[in-house]
């Protein structure tokens, strides 16, 4: 049933957040705000803000990506999402694969997605962890990011092994999801990642004060964060910052993290924004004044940025769907100032020249630039704004010098 004042978006379907069955779901319009509104038979309405404010709901659209893929590892019995996985009814192929190959920790986070290092299980041995990357050649075949997470993966002796495994079996792009502690306390480790065949360090970065990860993390941990960075520039590895965004926490952190993504780059290669899930450790279901959406943090981004980056530069996902997260691409410029690649509604024409190469774009992206640059190095090649505007500079500079330079935010 619609609330007064309240119009129907659409209709999908959700689980009950009590016995997991699943039921059908509306999302309801009520002003710039919509609902995720849901009714269980036994355990009754649930309503909750899944958008608020601008953009638009209803205006943020974007054509799909829909490539059925040719093989699949499970069969439909119940439906998505009960067996899901990749299922005979999957409409899109994989762009990443996560291979966990640890439950263990070096942390005790009071906020973790994993519930890492209680109680963890036993590692998977290798033979286990080849089993998993055949499965994924059989699945999606070497043209895939993977990553490796868990977990912490540094805690195991043999993730250089567990590398190196992976590279022989063809897979060009490795990532590893880290905290970066291991990197920032054993100087040599970086380049024995690098030598193994890591590209990318998906790290975790939740804000540029200690007494932001003394709340996320139960320890002062920042000085560490920029070590691991240097290690990992120094290494010519790919620096992706992954920050946890908690209400009250670091969300008036946003700017800082965006200012000195800029400032590190090109080692840094992207920014990435995770808001807080309120399951597995948090012990109650919040109110929706604590709960963020994707309009929330674009305008955060705007507003801290003072309109460096603007709402208008970000795009919905053209893989997977439009409602589960937005990027944009950002290409410095002389004097200080950020050329945006991408926007909502019509893309710049160099930047539409990479949608459907979701995974070839970003394993460009945060891989480090092929020219060693350290960190805050001026990347060659400052001609003309854009090859889109006219200018001198050639076409195949200018693409030269987004590879190296960009910075994406998602």
């Amino acid at each position: 049933m619609v609330r007064i004042g309240s119009t129907a978006a659409s209709e999908t379907e959700s689980l009950c957040p009590h016995c997991f069955a699943k039921i059908p779901a509306l999302r309801e319009l009520c002003g710039k705000e919509v609902f995720l509104v849901k009714n269980c038979p036994e355990h009754g309405e649930f309503r909750t803000i899944i958008w608020r404010g601008e953009p638009e709901f209803r205006g943020w659209k974007r054509k799909n990506a829909s490539v059925r893929t040719g093989a699949c590892q499970t069969e439909t019995r119940r439906g998505c999402p009960f067996d899901c996985g990749i299922c005979p009814d999957h409409r899109k192929n994989a762009c990443t694969a996560v291979i966990e190959v640890t439950s263990r920790c070096n942390l005790a986070c009071p906020v973790c997605f994993a519930d890492s290092g209680q109680a963890a299980a036993p590692d998977p041995d290798l033979h286990t962890i080849d089993i998993w990357y055949k499965r994924v050649l059989q699945v999606s075949g070497s043209d895939i990011i993977i990553q490796l997470s868990g977990g912490e993966p540094t805690v195991r002796c043999d993730l250089p092994t567990i590398v190196e495994m992976g590279r022989s079996l063809g897979f060009s792009f490795i990532q590893v999801n880290t905290n970066g502690l291991r990197i920032a306390r054993e100087e040599k480790y970086a380049d024995i990642l690098r030598q193994a065949g890591v590209a990318s360090v998906f790290l975790q970065f939740d804000g540029t004060d200690d007494g932001i990860y003394r709340s996320l993390r139960g320890a002062p941990l920042y000085a560490e964060k920029r070590l691991a960075i240097e290690r990992c520039a120094k290494n010519d590895i790919g620096v992706v910052l992954v920050a946890t965004l908690v209400p009250g926490i670091n969300t008036r952190n946003i700017g800082e993290i965006l200012k000195l993504a800029l400032e590190l780059a090109p080692a840094v290669r992207g920014v990435h924004f995770q808001p807080v899930g309120y399951f597995g450790r948090y012990p109650r279901e919040p109110e929706n004044g604590r709960r963020l959406t994707l309009p929330d943090i674009m305008r955060e981004i705007e507003e801290q940025t003072n309109g460096l980056m603007r709402r208008e530069d970000f795009s919905p996902p053209g893989w997977e769907n439009t409602l589960c997260s937005f990027h944009g691409t950002f290409l410095p410029l002389p004097g200080g100032g950020l050329k945006a690649l991408t926007g909502h509604g019509a893309a710049g024409c160099c930047y539409g020249a990479n949608e459907g190469r979701a995974v070839s774009f970003t394993a460009r992206q945060w891989s480090a630039p092929q020219a060693k640059q350290g960190i805050g190095g001026e990347a060659p090649g400052k001609g003309s704004l854009s090859c889109c505007e006219g200018g001198a500079e050639s076409l195949d500079g200018f693409l030269e010098r987004v590879k190296t330079q960009m910075l994406s935010v998602s």
